[in-house]
């Protein structure tokens, strides 16, 4: 059987770490992983984080599983994390489920498309993180691109993409990166979004947002600012939620797929059909990571320094950014 298997090359991705790794080179810069460093090459613990954890593991008493569906107390608190002040009015007609990460979340929200769209079509921009197609894919959706970005100008190119979402086939879905675009960097304005929501409402198209940076661009609100926009103005909309930069919990994978429909019927049957697939791909998502988000997000004290932990690493991003830019120049 395996004789008929091929090798593959390398993830794109992760190749690039495995090259900078080997190379000798002492004057170098990695821009391969997306791992937040200090300035000794560190990928830190989050001090909110560490005291949460500690204070988890002294009161944990089980290791029993968590329901499929994730622990309630961390889909809450990332429901309204990411909704905001509008998270209240929508609960009763939303949903959320805890996920293995960021990736998990799109690739559960790609298996519960399939089931009520077979083959359904999603606009995805061009470029994109390179991950982002093979999970879709994955789950049975069908890619096309839409431009995204001008390299010559450094520019978003909104009117292409307008243009291409506008020829898009009615109910279709299109993935937008919320903040902190993947790989370009650039994110449309606020009246940029305004248009695109316009051609989404006109057409009938279903967003579907990747939000793996919130907190990492402007700060905890702005980044989720379109998010919100769109439940205000559109019927349904996905978004796959990351808490692997925002809190650096790479390694323990920890997301949520949060979802709003049309009313709370069609709620309770998409949370049911997500449940499912979960059960059928991993069963149930790992709890120590979703644990510590709910530790840090219901603590008023953890919350608060780790928002101003966020905000340094924000600061340090920025400026590294243009340091970057400026050597470059």
């Amino acid at each position: 059987m395996f004789e008929k298997l091929e090798t593959l090359p390398p993830d794109p991705i992760l190749g690039l770490s495995v090259a900078f790794r080997e190379d000798p080179s002492s004057d170098k810069v990695d821009l391969s992983v997306g791992v937040y460093k200090d300035r000794g090459g560190v990928t830190p613990v989050m001090s909110a984080v560490q005291e949460a954890e500690r204070a988890l593991i002294d009161a944990q008493s089980t290791k029993v599983y968590l329901p499929p569906a994730g622990a309630p107390g961390f889909r809450e608190a990332i429901f309204s994390l990411v909704l905001g002040d509008a998270a209240a009015a929508l609960r009763p007609r939303a949903g959320v489920i805890q996920a293995p990460g960021g990736c998990g979340a799109l690739r559960l929200g790609a298996e519960l498309i399939d089931r009520a769209m077979p083959a359904a079509t999603i606009h995805l921009s061009d470029p994109s993180w390179p991950n982002h197609a093979p999970l879709l894919t994955g789950g049975g959706l069908r890619v096309e691109r839409y431009p995204y970005y001008d390299s010559a100008g450094h520019r978003l190119t909104l009117q292409p993409m307008l243009d291409a979402l506008s020829g898009a086939a009615p109910g279709s879905l299109v993935l937008l990166q919320a903040s902190c675009h993947n790989p370009t960097g650039v994110d449309p304005d606020r009246e940029q979004w305004r248009a695109i929501l316009d051609v989404a409402a006109e057409r009938r198209l279903v967003p579907f947002f990747d939000i793996a940076y919130q907190g990492l661009g402007d700060d905890l609100d702005t980044d989720a600012w379109i998010i919100r926009e769109s439940a205000r103005r559109l019927p349904e909309m996905l978004v796959a939620v990351s808490c692997s930069k925002n809190f650096g919990l790479y390694r323990e994978r920890t997301g949520a797929l949060l979802f709003v429909g049309t009313d709370i019927a069609h709620a309770k049957a998409v949370e049911s059909q997500a449940n499912k697939a979960a059960r059928s791909m991993y069963s149930m998502p790992p709890g120590h990571g979703g644990l510590i988000v709910e530790r840090v997000l219901s603590d008023a004290m953890l919350r608060a320094r780790w928002q101003a932990e966020l905000a340094v690493m924000a600061g340090r991003l920025r400026s590294l950014r243009a340091a970057l830019a400026q050597g470059m120049a």
